[in-house]
């Protein structure tokens, strides 16, 4: 081990997007002092659907309820948004408000926001007294050394080095630590290639600003999206299975710009559109199977442990969570000592038992997906029926229905038990 660091530190965040920001500021909460590196400058751009959830805003509002309101005040750069529009493939579509009861609500349930802007808005909400950051700072080795984890840095070229008893790998899908320390590899099968464009002047956008999700049959179980943004603008993008982009031959850009000049639903709304960004692609590691979050001296949060929901897309509010969870293990960690594997495996415990339901339900219904007629079904089933729209929006909502999401049963009886009325009560039992 050298004898001089140029940092030294108990706690090490690398990557300052949600889950690293969010695990700071949950740690912070706690008074427990940390270094978060980025190798950015912020403000900076990510490619990802802009959405903030029901999930997310519950979890501003455990971290600091100020900070919802001050989204609320900012209509510039947030947009409120009150729910979201599944279009099945033959077309037809339903519309569920994030929250069945919105009459007491003292601001949206959801918002939308472009990453460069939501981003800098919460790196802002750091405490300095407790959080260390380091950006413009890329992390070039990560290495496990006896008593810690050595990170080998350049910042402003210049080769530093830092010394951590333990390492949070918040880096998204280019994760060192998971690559390096977790040695994860995402399978395609469980990996989305998306594609993401700005627009301004799309027409006909609900009037509350609902996210729409159009599962066209070219792209299945993937979907175009289309989420209304501030300024008369909305983020359209695409995303597709990289196993299908691959056994299909799919060429993804012309995929898009396909669907937005010869779809029936899309075509008409962006005949006097504008694009005012360049296509950016990224992946999207998807939830869809357990995997190792922890290990001997690391943690994995947000997309680098790869917590995407398969259905909904669902990232910024499952990153958030992970934060939480990673800060509450990382506390004890230090109280006791204690970085071992079995110590840490505590924070997978704790993360799949709150996210483990929802992951599996939404990967059930993305296989339904595959079958565009029995998603044709489920939709239509749907769209008569108020039982089951309370239940598909509670997958965004994430706070009043999660509990009933937990039986292994449900996929099946949503599927096979519709019958209508009052019989449908027991599938929120």
């Amino acid at each position: 081990m050298p004898k001089k660091y140029d940092l030294k530190t108990d706690i090490a965040i690398i990557g300052a997007g949600p889950a690293g920001v969010s695990t700071a500021l949950f740690l912070a909460k706690e008074g427990m002092p940390h270094i978060l590196f980025d190798k950015a400058r912020f403000p900076r751009d990510k490619v990802c659907g802009d959405g903030l959830s029901g999930k997310t805003i519950g979890l501003f509002n455990e971290l600091n309820p100020v900070l919802v309101e001050q989204m609320s005040a900012a209509p510039e750069r947030f947009l409120p948004s009150w729910g979201v529009t599944f279009i099945a493939p033959n077309g037809k579509g339903i519309e569920l408000p994030f929250k069945k009861d919105m009459r007491d609500l003292k601001h949206a349930p959801g918002f939308t926001s472009r990453r460069v802007d939501f981003d800098d808005f919460f790196l802002k909400q750091i405490d300095p007294r407790f959080t260390n950051f380091q950006h413009e700072t890329e992390i070039l080795q990560v290495e496990q050394r006896s008593g810690g984890v050595t990170l080998k840095l350049k910042k402003q070229g210049k080769l530093l080095n830092c010394f951590a008893k333990v390492v949070v790998g918040a880096g998204g899908t280019a994760s060192l630590t998971a690559r390096k320390l977790a040695r994860q590899k995402i399978q395609s099968q469980h990996l989305f290639a998306g594609l993401r464009m700005y627009y301004e002047n799309v027409s006909e956008m609900h009037p509350q600003n609902f996210i729409e999700l159009h599962f066209i049959p070219e792209a299945l179980p993937g979907y175009l999206w289309i989420f209304p943004l501030p300024n008369n603008r909305a983020n359209v993008g695409i995303g597709v299975l990289r196993k299908d982009i691959k056994n299909k031959n799919i060429h993804l850009k012309t995929l898009f710009q396909k669907a937005l000049k010869t779809n029936p639903a899309l075509a008409r709304r962006f005949k006097n559109a504008r694009p005012v960004s360049s296509i950016d692609g990224w992946r999207l590691p998807l939830g869809s199977v357990k995997r190792a979050l922890s290990g001997e001296r690391f943690l994995l949060t947000g997309d680098a442990a790869a917590l995407i929901d398969p259905f909904t897309g669902e990232g910024i509010g499952n990153a958030i969570l992970s934060g939480k969870f990673a800060a509450n293990v990382l506390k004890k960690a230090v109280e006791n000592n204690d970085f071992s594997a079995a110590a840490l495996k505590q924070y997978d415990r704790l993360l799949y038992d709150d996210l483990w339901s929802e992951l599996q339900i939404s990967y059930n219904i993305q296989r339904l997906v595959r079958l565009p007629w029995l998603f044709n079904f489920v939709i239509n089933r749907v769209h008569n029926n108020s039982r089951l729209q309370e239940t598909f929006s509670s997958m965004f909502n994430d706070v009043d229905m999660r509990a009933r999401l937990r039986s292994p049963s449900f996929y099946f009886r949503l599927l096979f038990n519709l019958k209508g009325g009052a019989r449908d009560d027991k599938l929120s039992k």
